[in-house]
Formats: C-alpha cells, structure tokens, sequence
C-alpha cells in the first residue's frame, strides 16, 4: 500500500480514501494494481522531464523548482519570437497570437445565448457604468457605435458584482431554450481603450483573459502584467477557455431538453454551484463533481478530501495538449513544447533546504502561476492535485468516461458508483 500512502499525501487526504476507492474500483472493473500504475507512471515522467532538464532525480526541491521555472520562461522566449514578439497592450499584436491559437484549435460551434437577447437584456438594465465610460447617454446609441459581444465582455470588469448578480444576471431567470442558439465560438482582443477601465480587475485576477460561456466569447484586454512568461500563460488560458465553453455548451444544451428547469440549471451552470453538504455513503464510492477550484476560496476546504471530479482540471489536461500542438504549428522556429505534455497531474515530494518535504508539481499551470507570483513566494499546487483526482477515476475507467461522468452529474453534485 506505499502507493495507497503516497497519493493520501499529495492530495491531502486520508489513506482511507484511497483505499477504499482501490478496493471498491478493482472490484468493479476487475483492474488491479493500479494505484502502483499511476505511482510508476508518474515516477517515469517525472525521471524523463529532469533528465531533459539536465537535473539529478535526487535533487532538491528548489532545485527542480528553479529547473522548471526556467524552462518555462525559455519556452515563452521562444514563442514570443517566433509570434514576433507582441507586446501584448495593443489590439493589433493579438492577431498573430489569435491566428496562432485557431491554427491549433480550428472554429468551434456551440449553443449560444442569441445577440437579440443580449440586446434585449441590456435595454432592460443599462450597464450604467459603461454608457459613462463610453460617454453615451442610452444603450441604443452605445450598440450604434460599440461591439456587442465588447460590451457584454466589459460587464465583467467594469460593472460591480452586485450589480451584476442581484440585477442584470436576475434577468436570466427568464431564459428559455428558444433564447438560444448555434454559432461559432469568438476569441476577441478588445480595443486598447478598454484597459483603463480594466486595470483593477486584471491587478486583482492577475490575467488579462476570461470568458463568458452563454455567449461563446473569449476575451482579451490588451494589458500586461509585465511578468516573465506572460505569454505563453496568457495562451493557455486562452487554450482552457475554448475548451471549457464547448464543455458548458454541451451542458446547456442538454438542460435545454427540459424547458421547465431550464432557467435554473443555467443558472447553476453559470453560478459555479457546488454541492455544499455531506452525503452519506453505502457499500458503493461516493463522487463528487466540483467544477471550480475551490482552494482557491479554502485551502482547507472539506470536498477538496473527499473523492471528486474536477471538469477545470478537464479542461487544462486538454489545454496541455494543445500547448503541444501550438509548438507544432510554430516549429519553424524549432519549437518543442511537448515537455509540458501529459504533466498535469504529476509531481512529488521532494525535500526542501531545511531538509523537510515540498511538494514540487510538474504541472504547466501551477507553475507558470508560481513564476507569476514570484515576487510573493507564492507557489501553485491545486492543479496538479485536481488532475489527480481525475487521473485515479480515468485510469480505471478511460478519460472520455471521466469527463462523461462530469458531464452527466454536474448539476446533481454527486454520484455513486
């Protein structure tokens, strides 16, 4: 049961937990031994990335730390140059950065809140805020001259949260399916005007992207955070981001197969919800599906020990490989970036100058966001340990039952199996 042990730590979790899931699974699926898989497979990579980075296995946690910190920013280096080093504040520098980015991913279609509705939802409730940045006095001359989807974008950071909650997003509550649908997903860079206004909310998000699932738009606000390996974190958010609104699509769409509960389960959807109470558990293994990161909130929050799915994590594994397929598309310039590939839920202990244990995570996410925050110490971990929970359910299931499974217990929270 070393493997059993190993995994309790790095999640955090009780030994317990996992074996009672490597008992009850192996049962199921009459798949044995493989805890220890995983424990070999991710002794394997991990002995391959240090070996790449020219790194003693045995080494120090700093060490390997540092290691793959610096790889990061050379692999940033390189895709800066081969995208002709944009500057990442002007709306302009973004269009090699988009062609790039859709070369990899193509043009996706999803199920989409209609522009009419969006139209209809902002004359409703003008985004006072905005119509005063803008200096106009009414939604109709604003939507003469201005972007819908620019606009509906700019809710996020320049209306306050309140506002949005309690008024505009109340509106919601009136959706039906016919409110809905299909059109191509939207990478946007918004014009350079825009970023005085989102200055605050790019200081406090520490990125300049994010998205809006029920209209299918990813956004970017041409402003830099002026930190190493800026980048190439930006374009795997943006990597994440498409993945994730096919996800939330598909969803929608599905709650649109029952008109009566529509409005709500969207809602849900959007909100983030999380099953927030504990269920008691027979002979079978309970699951939760958790789809945000909640340590974010608390690190020490209950469900992050519990067995779950995390669809965010999804959502990065896949971005991991399109990180991959981006250095394909660029290889003129001899990139590789399939380093990164396949490392989302990998990593270990390793012992730090004081001599104790630091867990080090190997995960493209966790440590860009560590090289992001640098200055403040702050090291990432969360990711690598939500791919976990993930990689233990689809190791002895596949990956396409586990993002199933995501899927079709999302609203309810839970599941047994």
């Amino acid at each position: 049961m070393i493997s059993a042990d190993k995994i309790a730590k790095i999640l955090r979790t009780d030994k317990d937990n996992i074996e009672k899931i490597e008992k009850h699974l192996s049962a199921i699926t009459r798949r044995s031994g493989i805890m220890d898989a995983i424990m070999a497979e991710n002794e394997r990579k991990m002995s391959d990335r240090l070996f790449k980075l020219d790194v003693e296995c045995d080494a120090g946690a700093k060490e390997i730390y540092d290691a793959l910190i610096s790889k990061i920013e050379a692999d940033n280096h390189a895709v800066a140059e081969a995208l002709g080093n944009p500057s990442l504040t002007k709306m302009a520098d973004y269009e090699g950065i988009v062609e790039a980015i859709k070369k990899v991913k193509g043009t996706e279609k999803g199920f989409f809140l209609k522009k009419e509705k969006a139209i209809e939802f902002l004359k409703n409730e003008p985004p006072r805020e905005i119509l005063a940045f803008l200096k106009y006095d009414s939604v109709d001359t604003m939507l003469e001259h201005e972007d819908l989807f620019e606009v509906m974008s700019a809710l996020r950071f320049i209306e306050g949260n309140e506002w949005l909650n309690n008024v505009f997003f109340k509106q919601y509550e009136t959706l039906a399916p016919s409110d809905f649908e299909e059109r191509e997903i939207i990478i946007r860079p918004l014009p350079e005007k825009w970023g005085p206004a989102a200055r605050s909310f790019v200081d406090k998000k520490w990125h300049n992207i994010s998205h809006l699932k029920e209209m299918g738009v990813v956004f970017v606000i041409p402003l830099s955070l002026t930190i190493s390996g800026e980048l190439l974190r930006m374009m795997a958010l943006v990597f994440h981001y498409l993945n994730e609104i096919p996800f939330y699509s598909d969803m929608i769409e599905k709650c649109a197969e029952l008109p009566e509960t529509f409005a709500a389960n969207l809602i849900s959807l959007l909100r983030g919800d999380v099953l927030d109470r504990h269920m008691p558990e027979g002979e079978k293994t309970l699951w939760l599906v958790v789809q945000r990161y909640l340590t974010k909130d608390d690190e020490n929050e209950w469900r992050l020990f519990v067995p779950h799915l995390n669809p965010e994590a999804i959502h990065w594994t896949k971005a991991g490989h399109d990180i991959m397929k981006l250095g394909e598309a660029l290889n003129r310039g001899g990139i590789d970036l399939s380093f990164w590939d396949g490392l989302d839920w990998v990593g270990d202990f390793f012992k730090d100058e004081l001599g104790e244990d630091m867990l080090v995570s190997f995960n493209l996410v966790d440590t860009v966001m560590s090289l992001v925050q640098e200055k403040e110490s702050i090291k990432y971990l969360y990711h690598h340990q939500e791919a976990l929970w993930n990689q233990i359910f689809a190791s002895y299931f596949s990956f396409g039952e586990m993002e199933k499974f995501s899927k079709d217990y999302l609203l309810q929270g839970y599941f047994e199996i």
